[in-house]
């Protein structure tokens, strides 16, 4: 008898892992060709891609067939920009002194969630308290539903700068002065040492700012902040740890020094000048544009009482800016990702980008490609997703509709899998 049981078990298993599932698209964006294929089936084993057939092919007895023959099917999409720990509002300064980490944690996992419902299927985290560490660890074991995360962690910038969290308050409003530990660091041997620490305490990438932001309470949101030298520093180190550097930048000089400096991302680049845009292309920076941030935050400005007089006039400064920089480094062939710096608007609207992208110049394809291909090239996850490709994993998203003729249909994604399990359907 237990022979027996013990047979059927395995038999059992053995059914389970050869199960197939087959998805037939009725249009397909691969992430690589420049034009959709038609009428094509995409078989998955576990949690990848193990052929892709033309024509409809249901496979045999036991397999799992998806019909998605009215719909146009892509590899998940990539946002290269987000900060899921936190969603900007009226109350966002005040949060920041009374909600805990266990506050933010469950906030962060409904963000994330929502993200993923958006056909978002991985992420870069680009700063945080250090939840999103967390959080990249509760999605991977499967304890929470959201997207695959890359995190920096805690972002890095000087004294006074973007991530100075003690900017705008009196000298005395903080019981410790804000250091390396605090992601504030000035200096090589500071800038090594806060590197190091985030690598420690498990960031996939670091995040400088090598200028001011709009959502700090500083007076000037363009300055550059940190020396070549300064940079160079971080970069040699993260470079050390296998890891690559994404730099908040919104000044031209910032930007020049962030490039010269070696950084993999420039992100926002709002000012970004002709100088720049050439020095980008010479070193293969990827310019991470976040045009639905600037629009939303000039948007908010309008409101009476939404920002602080100092943040609401420097979201009209920038905000308006950045759609048009990208149009013209679009134009000047700078290499661009999708990114959106998901927090400052609400989540689960990441898809607005594209139409703003197309808007600014860049065409469907392209815009699609930002955020798979591009994407995954500026991630370092090319090997593992990005486009649909035999040995890749199962991450497909699909719209109903022909987003290469209406970008807009990208806001509606119906059907969600990441490796190989359906989240939305």
């Amino acid at each position: 008898m237990k022979k027996l049981l013990l047979l059927i078990a395995v038999l059992f298993t053995q059914l389970a892992f050869a199960q197939k599932t087959y998805i037939q698209c009725g249009k397909l964006i691969d992430g690589m060709a420049n034009t959709a294929q038609s009428q094509v089936t995409l078989i998955i084993e576990g949690n990848k891609i193990t052929d892709i057939k033309k024509g409809y092919v249901a496979g045999t007895a036991g397999d799992k067939v998806i019909d998605l023959k009215n719909k146009t099917v892509m590899p998940g999409l990539i946002d290269c920009h987000v900060h899921l720990e936190s969603q900007g509002s009226k109350t966002s300064i005040v949060e920041g002194f009374t909600m805990t980490d266990a506050d933010i944690a469950y906030q962060a996992a409904i963000y994330a969630k929502r993200t993923l419902m958006a056909g978002f299927t991985t992420v870069r985290d680009l700063g945080g308290s250090g939840v999103n560490i967390s959080l990249r660890k509760a999605v991977a074991k499967g304890l929470v539903d959201g997207p695959r995360i890359i995190t920096a962690g805690r972002a890095i910038s000087a004294s006074g700068g973007h991530m100075d969290g003690s900017v705008g308050f009196r000298d005395d409003a903080f019981n410790h002065k804000f250091g390396p530990d605090d992601g504030v660091a000035d200096g090589r041997d500071e800038l090594i040492k806060a590197v190091r620490l985030q690598f420690k305490r498990g960031s996939d990438v670091i995040k400088i700012a090598s200028t001011g932001g709009v959502l700090d309470l500083s007076e000037d949101g363009a300055g550059a902040q940190f020396s070549i030298d300064e940079i160079k520093a971080v970069v040699e180190t993260a470079k050390d740890y296998g890891l690559r550097v994404a730099c908040h930048a919104h000044g031209a000089e910032g930007i020049r020094r962030a490039i010269l400096g070696g950084v993999t991302s420039i992100e926002h680049g709002t000012f970004m000048n002709e100088e720049d845009m050439e020095l980008a292309k010479k070193y293969g920076t990827y310019y991470v544009p976040t045009i639905i941030a600037g629009k939303s935050v000039a948007d908010s400005a309008q409101i009476k009482g939404f920002f602080p007089p100092v943040i609401a006039r420097k979201a009209m400064e920038v905000g308006p800016q950045i759609q048009t920089t990208f149009g013209k480094a679009y134009k000047a062939g700078v290499k661009i990702a999708f990114g959106t710096d998901a927090g400052v608007y609400a989540h689960g609207k990441n898809a607005m980008e594209f139409q703003y992208m197309v808007e600014a110049g860049m065409p469907p394809m392209e815009a699609i490609k930002a955020a798979t291909t591009s994407a995954a090239d500026l991630l370092g996850i090319t090997a593992k997703t990005g486009s649909i490709t035999v040995g890749k994993m199962a991450d497909v998203v699909a719209v109903e509709g022909d987003p290469l003729t209406d970008i807009k249909i990208m806001r509606n994604v119906s059907f969600v899998m990441k490796e190989g399990k359906v989240y939305k359907m």
